[in-house]
């Protein structure tokens, strides 16, 4: 292990379940202290409990609503009135509405674009100055394949994790050199709750494919970060998606993504 590590802070939104919850074990696997970040207080407090009796580490628990614009400034000021310094952001909070665009309330798009994108913005924005001039952090993104492909049926999802995707690219450039690490994890359908969140209906493809668990999606995109990565595809059928995106027409890939989202 990194002697460094042990004293590395690292902050996960969405820590309550899923993906976010296993990237939680691996880097408390590491020796890192943990700030867990989400909307479920019982949830935080016992995935809390569960890390500090296994990994003998501190962990401390936000309960924050992400969905609220004031939410990354609250979470900012409470760990510095707390002493906190984070050294890694690991921004995997987020959500996906199964639809129509137009038949789709508009609230809880403009919320989805709250939490996938802006919210993780705002949070990378605070907490990345400080880590440039300490000349050592890093920020992990979670996006998703959906980033790579416009999203019939999922429009403002596929759309918000092509901006995570392009954005968190961007800045890994911006940062070569800082001893700063950047990466983007692109999971695609996975064992979690996302499918009961985004109300998907019976026809999607996405509740029906073979998924990957979120303990292999974690464990995947916690080596690619410690490894140096930029963008991490979780499982060789993503990444050979990915691959047939790049070599398709863009109205055949449309096409394609709307009858899996089943329509």
């Amino acid at each position: 292990m990194n002697p460094e590590r042990l004293t590395e802070t690292v902050l996960v939104t969405g820590a309550s379940s899923g993906i976010g919850l296993e990237l939680a074990r691996c880097f408390a696997a590491d020796g890192s202290r943990l700030v867990l970040v989400a909307r479920n207080t019982s949830a935080l407090e016992q995935l809390a409990g569960k890390l500090r009796g296994d990994f003998k580490i501190e962990a401390t628990v936000l309960t924050a609503d992400l969905s609220q614009p004031e939410t990354p400034e609250k979470i900012v000021s409470e760990l510095k009135g707390r002493g906190i310094v984070v050294d890694v952001l690991v921004n995997n909070a987020g959500f996906g509405a199964h639809g129509i665009f137009s038949e789709l309330p508009i609230q809880r798009q403009l919320e989805m674009i709250q939490v996938n994108v802006a919210a993780l913005t705002e949070l990378t924005g605070l907490f990345l100055p400080g880590m440039v001039e300490r000349h050592r952090g890093g920020v992990l993104n979670v996006a998703s394949v959906a980033g790579f492909v416009p999203g019939p049926g999922m429009a403002v999802y596929y759309a918000s994790k092509a901006f995570v995707l392009s954005f968190t690219e961007a800045l890994a450039e911006e940062l070569a050199g800082t001893g700063v690490e950047v990466m983007v994890l692109c999971p695609g359908p996975t064992e979690t709750n996302f499918g009961r969140v985004a109300h998907n209906n019976d026809n999607a493809r996405l509740v029906r494919v073979a998924s990957m668990s979120a303990k292999e999606v974690a464990l995947h995109g916690h080596r690619a970060f410690r490894g140096g990565h930029v963008v991490a595809v979780s499982g060789w059928r993503n990444r050979l998606l990915v691959l047939l995106i790049r070599l398709m027409p863009r109205l055949l890939v449309r096409r394609i993504t709307k009858k899996f989202n089943g329509f």
